[in-house]
């Protein structure tokens, strides 16, 4: 089914019509969207259980001072989270990079201003530019690229690592009791952020290539070779909470229990805030007037 509102689409049993989105909490029914072709090759196993994601979640809102008191209460006794199996792509990639450049060495140099009628000595910074070439190389394992946009991507990227190694061969049986995202980032697009990462990385190693205090980089040529990749889902529980009349995410790392999401603000504590500062601020002032 895709939810109507944040467009991530989830499975879920032949017998269920209706639901609600375990993302955002929006009313849905499902529909006859079109099949994935691809199926995933791995299953990241759930470390955590629903109780021990809730008390990572209820440790990290309670780190929130600003946080509305109500909503830690109703995130601690509200509904069930819901584990979901999130959709991700992973490639691999042997790269090599020739460049061509230039490195900068910094040098100052001395010279006296006048300053108020007398006399100052100042140092001045230069660079002194080389050409600069090279080669560098290297083999990308495992990038990883979220293949759904059901959730904002800085809350899933912020549960990063992962640790991949314990992966599991994909079986439909082996997820049972959780629910499982399909793919909206098709593989040719998650492609294209991967080799953009790569690019940030590549560029990262020639610039410590160069050396120097100062790198510029005129030219790239990248050679890209053994291409491989996998889709696979990695374990996250989720909450969705309105309060208020507004919806808050939160989601944690069913491996780690690393928790990321929307941090609510409470009016009153940012104004309680405020004035408790403009009171210390009032009495530092006037204790500093009485002791001049």
């Amino acid at each position: 089914m895709s939810c109507p509102n944040c467009a991530a689409q989830t499975e879920f049993d032949a017998d269920i019509h209706a639901a609600e989105c375990p993302f955002c909490a929006t009313p849905v029914v499902t529909d006859t969207g079109p099949h994935r072709h691809l199926k995933p090759k791995g299953a990241l196993p759930f470390a955590l259980t629903e109780g021990d994601a809730r008390a990572a979640m209820g440790k990290w809102l309670g780190k929130l001072w600003f946080a509305p008191g109500g909503l830690n209460d109703y995130a601690r006794k509200g509904r069930k989270m819901s584990g979901i199996y999130v959709p991700y792509w992973t490639f691999d990639a042997d790269t090599k990079t020739q460049y061509t450049g230039q490195r900068g060495e910094v040098y100052y140099t001395e010279h006296t201003v006048m300053v108020d009628g007398k006399r100052q000595t100042r140092r001045k910074q230069h660079v002194r530019w080389h050409p600069a070439r090279g080669r560098v190389a290297r083999f990308f394992d495992d990038v990883l690229i979220m293949a759904s946009r059901g959730l904002p991507k800085k809350y899933t990227t912020a549960l990063a690592p992962w640790d991949l190694s314990r992966l599991e061969p994909y079986s439909p049986e082996y997820l049972a009791g959780f629910r499982a995202e399909g793919y909206t980032v098709e593989l040719t697009d998650g492609f294209s952020e991967a080799r953009n990462y790569m690019d940030r990385v590549i560029l990262r190693d020639v610039k410590f290539d160069i050396g120097g205090d100062r790198q510029r980089v005129a030219s790239l040529d990248t050679s890209i070779a053994d291409v491989t990749f996998k889709h696979i889902l990695l374990p996250v529980w989720l909450a969705a909470y309105k309060y208020r009349g507004k919806t808050y995410r939160f989601v944690v790392n069913g491996q780690t229990g690393k928790v990321e999401g929307e941090r609510p603000y409470s009016a009153w504590k940012i104004a309680f805030a405020v004035v408790l500062g403009l009171i210390l601020a009032v009495i530092v002032g006037y204790v500093a007037a009485q002791n001049q």
